[in-house]
């Protein structure tokens, strides 16, 4: 296969289907220190509902990147941590952040004038 054919069944497009959703990337990193509640992940991610968060969680959890763990207790405690997988994609976030801070500025400014140019 030629290096630079991307089919629908590649692994390459595994990892960027996984870091598609717009607050999954946010919500792995958020995890990176330790197991939280969600109330907590709310809490430091600021701006995220609580559906939205659960259906996240969800859809990371199914796909092997966060651990769900229920505790027995009144009332019910649920916490959630990285899994091995889900740690292996703070490397790649965290070079997507350091390309952020170097070209957030450049997009943005061209976004604007493309937009403004219509």
């Amino acid at each position: 296969m030629d290096e630079y054919e991307y089919i629908a069944d590649c692994r390459t497009r595994l990892g960027l289907d996984l870091l598609s959703g717009t607050w999954t990337g946010v919500v792995l990193w958020t995890l990176q220190h330790g197991p939280l509640r969600p109330g907590e992940m709310r809490a430091r991610i600021g701006g995220i509902s609580h559906k939205v968060l659960t259906e996240t969680l969800r859809r990371l959890e199914r796909d092997g990147l966060v651990a769900r763990r229920r505790y027995a207790e009144a009332p019910p405690r649920v916490e959630y941590e990285l899994t091995a997988p889900g740690r292996g994609m703070l490397e790649p976030l965290a070079a997507l952040g350091r390309w952020t801070e170097r070209y957030a500025e450049e997009v943005l400014d061209t976004r604007e004038s493309a937009l403004s140019d219509r």
